[in-house]
This record gives structure tokens, sequence and C-alpha cells, in this order.
């Protein structure tokens, strides 16, 4: 797509042609906008139909007027030829001034050649954002601009861009369906012309503006303003054009505002989020689902109403998509869909070995506003006194007393949901890291662990065939892991009978003999049978610890759970696999392996000694949290 970048900065205050300079602020991006203009461009000419806000406007301007009748009034001639005035701003109180109509639908009425495409204008401290689109003759052209900070972001500055063509193609259809642009521009004009038909002294008196007697009779004036006042207020638009044609909008730098007005999410960062959705996630609806549901459209997608009806906090990914009927692929646009538009956040499914703690952005003064809301969610329950309990990294099976009503242990669940809904705890997960000795472990020497790893992770994404749900429903036999079973007892004696003879007549002092070659054994020495199992313990274990370094088998083979070939087998598939540098957490693990819980604590447990753990969160989901010490 062509993109049309015009950098025109003016001092349009004193003059309407001037010096060119740069503005540069360091001030916190703003994604609110200051005005929304929308200009026409016909064969009768240039015109700015309506603007919103236009209050300062429309002040400045009269006082403007004013002085200017005033007969002692000096005026001083400019000399161009001197320095520059200093650069002015075109911001005032979070709304757009300085610019006259005219100069507005000068700038904005763009040649035939420039329409279709992104239109980005900069002028002082201003950013002007619209899509010029053309209508169905080619001759009649429309542009719904949007004026933001010129400091806003590209991504900002993308989504305005978005909902300009947004409307301008809702227009374009409305016209050539039932001309519905000429009508309402005929009545914006008509209004122009009747404010400026009016007696001076009329205008004087008289405190309305053409753009109050557009809000009265012209539908569309009305839609632009409600779209402004939506972004405003939540960053959610839902608009209806000539009430056919729905336009529906999300500014999720705004949306996502809702617990702390200056951290801004980016939509980089959603779809970040969403490449690193597994199906081992869950979904936490930040909105009630009977809320939710009474604010879906008739025309709304069955999949995403059955997916709300489903949706439990305790369920995965996978588990919502069986119960609602629906694939993989399909739950994970919807739950990218109810991500973007901040009605729901990635979680991991509630289970007792959950571990959370405050976030670390958590307001914890006393008069916070959540305080009173929280008491009012749960009558005699102090919100403080519950986030001081998860002060320090706690399960919630640390929390649960089996003593306790049931109903305590639902209301519990039912208050950490409520703070995870309020971005008031953060959930951590347990990493591994491999550390036989006191630098670390070697690098590996190729990256076929990593690869297969990968490609395990993203065919068992896609395939579903692994089981999802949370603690100790996960389960695979350690021999799983070999391709085979296990080894068992029948197999190792079956290997050693035939070099083991044992016969009647060979009996020393009574008792029998047991002789394999020159070797003879007796009850007062090793037997035979443990001599050969110690020779192939010890063969299994060299070629289990065949890619690892002198140190780090002398490391490993001094634990004494390294004489268990299941257990070491376990550590050594799941290093050369890459899960023990830090990257993948226990939840992780569980699913891309189909390992329990409790085999995994049970082998951090055993190898401790060249094991090491910490907890931190998740990445795809401490991209919602604010870390205010970064």
């Amino acid at each position: 797509m062509s993109v049309i970048f015009i950098s025109v900065v003016k001092n349009l205050t004193k003059r309407q042609l001037g010096e060119q300079f740069h503005v540069e602020k360091n001030t916190v991006m703003e994604p609110n906008p200051l005005s929304i203009i929308l200009v026409k461009s016909d064969s009768k000419g240039d015109r700015l139909l309506f603007r919103y806000p236009y209050a300062a406007d429309a002040r400045n301007e009269a006082g403007h007027q004013s002085r200017r009748r005033n007969p002692y009034a000096l005026t001083i001639t400019e000399d161009l030829l001197q320095t520059p005035p200093p650069q002015t701003s075109n911001i005032c109180k979070g709304h757009l001034t300085g610019f006259s109509d005219e100069v507005l639908s000068t700038l904005f009425a763009v040649k035939p050649e420039l329409c279709e495409r992104k239109f980005e204008l900069k002028v002082n401290d201003v950013r002007f954002v619209g899509h010029p689109t053309l209508l169905s003759d080619s001759i009649i052209l429309t542009n719904i601009v949007f004026a933001l900070h010129a400091t806003a972001s590209h991504s900002i500055v993308k989504c305005y861009y978005d909902l300009s063509k947004r409307l301008g193609v809702a227009l374009r259809h409305e016209e050539r369906r039932c001309g519905y642009l000429s009508q309402e521009t005929k009545t914006m004009v008509m209004a122009h012309d009747e404010v400026s038909a009016r007696p001076e002294g009329e205008k004087a008196d008289d405190a309305d503006t053409p753009f109050d007697l557009i809000l009265q009779r012209s539908t569309l004036a009305r839609n632009l303003k409600s779209v402004y006042d939506d972004l405003i207020s939540t960053g959610l638009v839902h608009v209806r054009v000539n009430r056919w044609i729905e336009v529906s909008f999300c500014l999720p730098q705004k949306v996502h505002q809702f617990y702390k007005k200056d951290f801004i999410i980016e939509p980089e960062s959603i779809h970040r989020c969403l490449q690193s959705l597994r199906p081992y996630h869950g979904l936490l609806l930040l909105v009630e689902s009977n809320e939710l549901l009474d604010h879906m459209h008739p025309d709304a997608s069955p999949a995403l109403v059955r997916l709300i009806r489903m949706y439990s906090p305790l369920k995965s990914l996978q588990t919502l998509a069986a119960d609602a009927d629906l694939t993989l692929s399909q739950m994970f646009q919807l739950a990218g869909h109810l991500l973007y538009w901040a009605k729901a956040t990635v979680i991991y499914p509630l289970c007792e070995s959950n571990v959370y703690v405050i976030a670390p952005d958590a307001p914890t003064h006393v008069n916070s506003p959540l305080t009173e809301r929280f008491s009012e969610h749960f009558p005699g329950m102090n919100l403080l006194q519950v986030m001081s309990d998860f002060s320090l990294p706690t399960s919630i099976s640390q929390k649960m007393n089996p003593l306790n009503h049931p109903q305590h242990q639902k209301q519990l669940v039912q208050m950490i949901v409520w703070m995870l809904q309020h971005r008031l705890l953060l959930q951590l997960h347990t990493y591994v890291y491999f550390m036989p000795t006191a630098s670390g472990p070697s690098l590996p020497q190729d990256g076929l662990g990593r690869q297969h790893s990968h490609s395990l992770h993203h065919s068992s994404t896609r395939d579903g065939s692994y089981q999802s749900t949370p603690d100790e429903q996960l389960s695979i036999s350690v021999g799983g892991l070999m391709g085979g079973r296990a080894p068992s007892e029948s197999d190792l004696s079956s290997n050693i009978s035939d070099d083991v003879l044992v016969t009647p007549g060979n009996k020393l002092n009574g008792l029998p003999i047991q002789t394999s070659g020159s070797l003879v054994s007796t009850d007062n020495e090793v037997s035979f049978v443990n001599v050969l199992e110690e020779e192939k313990s010890s063969l299994v274990r060299e070629e289990l610890l065949a890619d690892f370094s002198d140190e780090e088998r002398t490391a490993i083979l001094k634990i004494p759970a390294a004489a268990n070939p299941e257990d070491l087998l376990l550590l050594a598939q799941l290093c050369r696999m890459g899960y023990l540098r830090g990257c993948h957490h226990l939840e992780e693990i569980m699913y891309l392996e189909n390992i329990r819980r409790s085999q995994l604590l049970q082998l951090l447990d055993k190898f401790r000694d060249v094991l090491v753990t910490c907890e931190t969160e998740d990445p795809a989901i401490a991209l919602f949290y604010s870390h205010s010490y970064t």
C-alpha cells in the first residue's frame, strides 16, 4: 500500500504559509484524539462540513474578530527576513485549536490522485491522519480526518487510519445505495450558509455556531460526535451509519487502560501473546458472561456464543474447544478476538498448584477505588488484607483448608478470580536450569534437540493430540519416552539365563554352585546375576549420558538417583530436548511431554544437586502487566 506522508509545519495562527520547523516533545503517548473533521471536495470547491469539538475554536475566532474591530489597534507588519517566531502549540486542554475552517479544508481536500491512500500530515505538535475516499462518480471526495498528538506512536496512527478508512467505506456504500452522503452534505452546507447570512449583530450576540445546528439536523454529524466520545471514554466504537451499516472499532491502546491509565498495550504485544498461546492456556473473562452475551448483536458468531456459555476459568483452551464443539484453530481465533477487545485475558487454568503473588504495579494504598468495589462484591472482606496473603508467592493449595466450609473455599476462588481480572495478582511458574558445574552446562553441540522440541511444540498445538488439563491429569510412562516399555526383571533374567547354568550336580558343601565360564560365586560373595546387572546398568548410564561432557557425567553419577535407569532416562531426555535451560516452565513441559506434575517434582527433588529452579511469570501473560521497575 502506498503511503502519503506530508510533514508541513507552519505557524498558521498568523499566516497560512510560513517557516518550516520540527517539533519535538518528550511527552507520554496519548491515544485520545484531539478532534474529528469531515471535509468534502467536489465541483463546487472544498469545504469543511463538520468538526468536533469546536467550542474552543469558536471562542478563539470570536475573540480574534472582536480585537480586530478596535479602530485604535495597530497592525504590525512582520519582517520575514528576521528570525522566525518561536514555535506555537495547536493543542489547548486536549483539543485542537488555532486552525480556521478554511485552512483545514485546504489541507485535507487532496487531489484525486492521492485518494484511497494513507494521508498523514504533521503541523506543529499535531498529526492529522485520514483516508481520502472517492465516491462512485470519482468527482466527489470525502475525508474523515483525526487530529492526534504529534508524538503518537506508529501503531496508534495506524489504528486511526484504519478507523477513517472504515468510515469512508461505509459512507461510500450508503452514497451508492441511497445518496446518503449527498443529503447530509446539503444539510450541513445549509447550516453553514444560514449562520453566515445572519446580521453582524446577531453573530456577536449568538453563541451558536454552524456546528450546533448541524448536530441538531444531521445524523452523520451525530455519528461522528459519537465516534469521538467513544474514543475518549472507552476506546470502543459501535456506530451504525444511516442506521444501516455498522462500524465497530477497538483502540487497544485505550481499551486496555481499564486498570492503569498511563499503561499502553500496543497491538504488537497482543500479537506476540497470541503467537505464544498454547492449548494448555486458559481464558479469564474480564466481564460477566451474561453481560457479554446481552451486549452481543443478534447476528454474532454462534461459535463465540457457545464459547462464552461453556466458559470457565478452570478449563484450558483445549477443554473449552471440546466443550463448545470447536477446533483448536477456531478456539485460538475467538480467544484472540476477546483478548484484542479487552473482554478476556490469558491465564493458566485455576488449580491448586497455581502460585500467585501481588502484581508489581498493584495499588496498595488505603484510598484505592478498588478497595470499595471489592467490599461491595465481597461483603465483610477487606481487599488489602486479602492481598497481604499473597505478599510472598503462595499457591492455592496453601490457602485451602479441608476443615473449612465448601462455601469458604468457593469464595476464595472467586476472590482470586476477581483480583486476576483487575491485574492485582500475577501467576508465577517454575523454570528449571541444569547446573552440573559452577560454570553451568556446556553449550549444545547442535540444535537438534531444540528444533525437535520446537517442532513438537507446534505439532501438538495444531493437532491437539496431547492432553492439556492441568496438574495430575497428565500422565505417561517413562517407557513411553524410550519408544517402548521399560525393561522388566523378567527381561533381565531371560538375558542372563543363557550364560548361567544351575544343575543339581554342581554343589559345594551341599549348596548349589552357579557357574559361567571361570567365574564362581558363593553366598558370601556378590552373585553373578548382580554383577551382570551392575555391568548392564553401567552400560545404560554411559549410553544415556553419551552426549554430556565428562564433568557433567561425573556430577550426575554422584547423585544416588542416577542408579535408577528410569530417573536417569527422564533427566537425560529433558536435557536433550532443551527443557532445562530456563525457557520452559513446568506446565509447558507437562503438556509437551505428557508427564505428570508428580513425576517432575520427584525428579527435581532427586536431582536437586544439579537442578536449580526459579519462579517467574509467563512471558505470554506478563505483557499485560506494567513492570514499574523496568
